[in-house]
């Protein structure tokens, strides 16, 4: 049995990225705090893919990251995403407004959290990453 550990899942129809491209889109996107936070992604497309891989794969099993390979910091993101938009990515988004917005707990345990999972099981079961390098997911996510 695989209990399945999902990082932040891309895709421009929701969640994290679709909250963020608006901001990204007008020149006005950056950097969650200070920036250093380290963020595990993954596409929608290797969700599935990984899912799938769990299913037909007796030898996984137990806690399994579903991750990309290559996680981020908010500030890799920030500029990845204005890069692949055309757009600049500097303004940051300062953790006093995140925690004003949020909530001081739900700010430091999510947007300001830092994560960096590997998907080592995967990776020794031979699952074949769609996306595993964040620039060319997002230009295969945003049609660009």
């Amino acid at each position: 049995m695989v209990n399945a550990r999902l990082g932040v899942v891309l895709s421009p129809k929701g969640g994290a990225l679709a909250k963020m491209l608006p901001a990204f889109k007008l020149g006005a996107g950056g950097p969650l705090g200070h920036g250093e936070q380290y963020l595990s992604w993954i596409s929608l497309e290797d969700v599935v893919g990984a899912l799938h891989h769990a299913l037909v794969t007796p030898s996984l099993e137990g806690p399994v990251n579903l991750t990309a390979p290559t996680p981020v910091t908010s500030r890799g993101l920030a500029q990845a995403l204005g890069e692949v938009l055309g757009r600049p990515a500097a303004l940051p988004a300062p953790a006093f407004a995140l925690r004003a917005a949020f909530g001081r707990e739900m700010a430091d345990q999510t947007v300001l959290a830092s994560q960096r999972a590997i998907p080592k099981k995967l990776l020794a079961t031979g699952y074949a990453f769609r996306h595993p390098e964040l620039i060319p997911a997002l230009h295969a996510l945003l049609g660009r």
